[in-house]
């Protein structure tokens, strides 16, 4: 089942409501995408760090063969 890119977007915002967030589905297929979340909450983490957080906002769409989102390619970083 495929997911949009809104979906995503929200689930991001719900953990990060003043980040900068931008998704693109790469494929027009629903189930590649990228993402940019840019906020300010990353300027003490490093990238693995970063990027851990916005996982976890996604709640587990992409876990396993259920998930609903196949990949993602994710750019953060903090506001320069």
């Amino acid at each position: 089942m495929a997911i949009e890119a809104q979906e995503i977007e929200d689930l991001i915002r719900a953990g990060f409501p003043h980040a900068k967030i931008t998704v693109t589905d790469l494929a027009g297929d629903g189930n590649h995408y990228a993402a940019e979340v840019i906020d300010a909450s990353f300027k003490d983490m490093n990238r693995v760090q970063q990027q851990r957080a916005v996982y976890a906002t996604l709640k587990g769409k992409m876990d396993g063969a259920n998930g609903q989102l196949h990949a993602l390619a994710l750019t953060t970083k903090a506001p320069d």
